[in-house]
């Protein structure tokens, strides 16, 4: 009897066996879904080759490594899922004992007609400093002159006029200047502000400050129980 190869089923080559696992999957589904592609592939193939001219060992090696590369990425994909979502709460946990405390960070504040806390850095240069407030479009709306001294100050948010200033987010600096009146140092202002909630956000987990406004745990530079 003539054992002849079948047209219409035919090895697959090794460029072939490697195109049939994904180079860059983007989800852990993705990678589990080429991983049964491939395998139903390899099977195939090796139940309906021709008898008279098997796959050559190289080739099924090849096709072997292939599978195992495509399996080991199932499983580091799976398993840096679950690190990442027990390292987050873990993180969460840890930081449910600052919700209610007062959080010093480097941030933009909501005002709402209420003073702000703010702490002063130490000056690096200049013999003349001023504190710098700009709003949520960047515009400078107050500059006040202060000592080379750090240490906490309170921002009243009212102008010349003693009329408060909208309600809004507002960012504080320090400049410092030289003899001849160019910046000669520029520093951001931390706040106090007390800490509504503890989440898990885009880059892991925040703190969420009065108006909305966020900041990273790794931010925070002291905490104080609100007076």
């Amino acid at each position: 009897m003539d054992i002849g190869s079948n047209p219409s089923v035919t090895g697959l080559s090794p460029d072939q066996a490697r195109s049939a696992a994904p180079s860059e999957p983007s989800t852990g589904a993705d990678i589990s879904a080429d991983f049964e592609t491939f395998l139903r592939l390899m099977t195939t193939q090796m139940t309906n080759q021709d008898p008279m001219d098997p796959m050559k060992a190289e080739e099924f090696s090849v096709q072997l490594a292939t599978f195992s590369g495509v399996e080991q990425q199932v499983q580091t994909n799976d398993l840096l899922r679950d690190l990442v979502a027990q390292m987050g709460a873990s993180g969460l946990a840890q930081m449910a004992g600052w919700v209610g405390m007062e959080a010093k960070a480097v941030r933009p504040v909501a005002f709402d007609g209420a003073s702000v806390d703010l702490v002063l850095p130490q000056p690096r240069f200049g013999d003349r400093h001023e504190l710098v407030v700009t709003n949520s479009a960047g515009v400078v709306v107050e500059r006040r002159e202060v000592t080379g001294e750090a240490g906490p100050m309170t921002w009243a948010g009212r102008d010349n006029g003693d009329v408060p200033y909208p309600d809004g987010e507002y960012r504080f600096a320090l400049e410092s200047f030289g003899s001849d009146g160019t910046v000669a140092d520029r520093r951001d202002v931390a706040v106090y502000g007390r800490v509504l909630e503890a989440q898990m956000g885009e880059n892991g987990p925040q703190l969420v400050f009065p108006g909305g406004i966020t900041a990273a745990p790794d931010g925070v530079s002291a905490l104080r129980t609100p007076v």
